[in-house]
């Protein structure tokens, strides 16, 4: 899985960043929460290499991250009212949502019927994705490696095993999202991250 050396990118190549994701290659860029390692939305095949350079099993849905709510057609349907909701209020942001998928979304990225969908809270994340579209994004480590915030961390884990890493200095956050499963009548929270305990408050006074 060694490539040649990882390619380091400043935050005004973003336009090369773009470029690289859309010649299916593996891009490390800055969250609002982690640095994620991100491909095309719709690329199964890329996705492949992305489960490869992290070592990640394949059975492990990618989350998709938008640029803004507009974009939430391309990648979801029949979306529950109470997630709506949630958008409103906590997007951009921490907090990722569950919801069933549109059939457009690979296999690869999502083996169920559902897909995690996030806007992010950080300009150049969000201007990456306005160029590129939806991008299947997971956190830029090696599977079960500690989640990064700066370039070399990303380095450190990923180097040699990715194309490129844009560098948006050391990300705000440094805990994961909230994942929250709103495919069933009562919703889940499947992953603590960053927001749990605001999506708690706001769940109780929602339902």
């Amino acid at each position: 899985m060694i490539k040649a050396n990882t390619r380091l990118l400043t935050a005004d190549q973003i336009d090369v960043a773009a470029q690289l994701l859309r010649d299916q290659r593996l891009v490390a860029f800055p969250t609002d929460t982690v640095y994620g390692l991100g491909i095309l939305a719709f690329d199964g095949s890329t996705a492949l290499k992305l489960y490869l350079a992290k070592e990640r099993p394949p059975e492990k849905a990618i989350p998709i991250l938008l640029a803004d709510i507009g974009d939430l057609d391309q990648v979801a349907i029949n979306i529950p009212p109470l997630a709506y909701r949630l958008m409103e209020t906590f997007w951009p942001g921490a907090l990722t949502i569950v919801v069933p998928k549109q059939p457009t979304v690979p296999f690869e990225v999502s083996t169920t019927h559902t897909v995690a969908l996030r806007i992010p809270a950080l300009d150049l994340a969000r201007a990456l994705l306005r160029l590129t579209g939806p991008l299947a994004v997971t956190s830029a480590n090696r599977s079960a490696g500690p989640n990064p915030r700066t370039v070399s961390e990303v380095q450190a884990q990923l180097g040699g095993r990715i194309d490129a890493i844009l560098d948006g200095g050391t990300t705000p956050g440094g805990v994961p999202s909230t994942v929250l499963d709103c495919t069933q009548p009562t919703p889940v929270i499947l992953r603590e991250g960053a927001w749990a305990d605001r999506v708690r408050d706001f769940l109780r006074s929602a339902l």
